[in-house]
């Protein structure tokens, strides 16, 4: 497990963060297919809370893109690096997930984040973010459609239907299991829509949610509870009265 500070000079205030959207904003490329699904690796992302000690722990875990097996995983936990303010979560996130990626022993291939790409208000969410400071292709594929609308897709498994912003398509509406609530895919950096959509399917074949997305989450569930304990332990010892050297006769 990886230990992470907050980097120097990172955004303190939100109109600072928003800067650093408006400038990473135009370095995001739409105009890659990105790599075929089942070829290579994937890796999944995500994140942890523990509000009440400050922490924030991070997971990266690789997968075979062919066989979907745990090829790698990697932790980082550190203290939560920027307050909670919709629409710069990434902030919150970015330091340890880059440390779990940077702490991997192979390439990482894909990044499937457990979130969104340009399916965000400022059209750069965490996917985007990610993909454009490590230059990795990158998707987002989220629980929950955000501030966004979408028509139900049809009941089978590979429907979907726009993920709307007004009359701007942001991503899709993704059903990636017969009849169940669908996923919200969007498109993060160096893939193309369509393109995220196949992963996503390729990484759903017994879920709701990609493969990657649920081991990521397990892995750093439990990387956080371990940094939780430690610092209750730390915190505990703290507190302890020393004893005196000396008796009193």
């Amino acid at each position: 497990m990886t230990t992470v500070g907050v980097p120097a000079g990172w955004p303190a205030s939100e109109e600072e963060a928003r800067a650093v959207q408006d400038e990473l904003r135009g370095r995001v490329v739409l105009d890659e297919p990105g790599p075929p699904p089942g070829e290579g690796h994937v890796t999944g992302v995500d994140v942890a809370y523990d509000d009440e000690r400050d922490l924030v722990a991070a997971a990266a875990v690789v997968l075979d893109a062919a066989t979907l097996g745990v090829v790698a995983e990697s932790t980082a936990v550190g203290r939560v690096s920027f307050p909670y303010v919709p629409g710069l979560l990434a902030f919150r996130e970015l330091p340890a997930v880059l440390a779990a990626l940077d702490s991997l022993p192979c390439a990482p291939g894909l990044v499937v984040c457990d979130g969104y790409g340009l399916a965000h208000p400022r059209r750069f969410g965490l996917a985007s973010h990610l993909g454009v400071l490590t230059g990795l292709p990158a998707i987002g594929v989220a629980k929950n459609p955000f501030t966004f609308t979408y028509d139900d897709p049809a009941t089978a498994r590979g429907s979907s239907a726009p993920l709307l912003a007004g009359a701007e398509e942001v991503g899709r509406a993704l059903r990636t299991r017969d009849a169940v609530k669908p996923v919200f895919v969007s498109v993060g950096h160096r893939v193309s829509l369509s393109n995220a959509l196949a992963h996503t399917l390729a990484l759903t074949p017994a879920y709701r949610l990609p493969e990657t997305t649920r081991h990521a989450d397990g892995l750093c569930r439990r990387a956080l509870k371990e940094a939780a304990r430690e610092t209750a332990a730390q915190s505990a010892a703290s507190r302890q009265t020393p004893t005196s050297l000396y008796s009193e006769s």
